[in-house]
C-alpha cells in the first residue's frame, strides 16, 4: 500500500467504495488504486460488515491521495464539499465533464459544477480561472463572472472573450 498524503480526503460511501475508486481512476490518465483494506471480525457489532468485505480503497488522482470508505448509508455527499479539477484545455474540460457527469444528476450542473453518479460534486474549471477573477472589481472579471453564471459546462474561449470584452 502506498503512503498517503499528510492530508487525504476520505469519501464515505454506503458500499460502493471499490466501484467508485475503479471508476475515478479510469477517468484520470494517471489514476491508480494504491491499496485495499478489508473488514475483520473485530468491531463487527459496530460496523456490521462481513469479514473480508472491502473497508477502504486508497487511490490517487493527479497525484492526490484519496480514500474511499464503505461506511454504510448514514452519510451522503452534498455540495458543501467538492473536488476541483483545473484543466489546461477545453478538451480536458469536455473529457472530465462528460465522463464524470455520465449517470449523475443533470439538475446539479451549473458554473462548472456537476454531481457524479455517486453524488459527489466536482468543479471542472479552466486552470486560468484565478487569473480571470484575481481583481474582482475589474470590468473583465465582472464580464467573465456574468458569462460563467450562464454556463453549465465552462467554455474557456467564451470566458476569455467575455473577460476581454469581445
Amino acid at each position: 500500500m502506498a503512503k498517503l498524503s499528510k492530508i487525504t480526503p476520505c469519501l464515505w460511501f454506503d458500499s460502493e467504495a471499490e466501484e467508485a475508486a475503479q471508476f475515478y481512476t479510469s477517468v484520470f490518465p494517471d489514476g491508480r488504486i494504491t491499496g485495499t483494506l478489508r473488514y475483520s471480525e473485530a468491531g463487527q457489532e459496530h460496523h456490521g460488515r462481513a469479514p473480508g468485505s472491502v473497508m477502504t480503497v486508497s487511490f490517487e488522482l493527479a497525484g492526490q491521495s484519496v480514500i474511499a470508505l464503505n461506511g454504510g448509508p448514514a452519510f451522503r455527499f452534498n455540495e458543501a464539499v467538492s473536488l476541483m479539477i483545473l484543466c489546461d484545455t477545453q478538451e480536458e474540460i469536455d473529457h472530465y465533464w462528460t465522463t464524470l457527469g455520465e449517470g449523475g444528476d443533470p439538475t446539479a450542473q451549473m458554473c462548472g459544477w456537476l454531481k457524479d453518479r455517486y453524488g459527489l460534486s466536482w468543479q471542472v474549471a479552466p486552470a486560468m480561472f484565478p487569473e480571470l477573477y484575481a481583481d474582482e472589481n475589474s470590468a473583465g472579471a465582472q464580464r467573465a463572472m456574468l458569462a460563467m453564471m450562464g454556463m453549465k459546462k465552462l467554455d474557456i474561449a467564451a470566458l476569455q472573450a467575455a473577460f476581454k470584452g469581445e
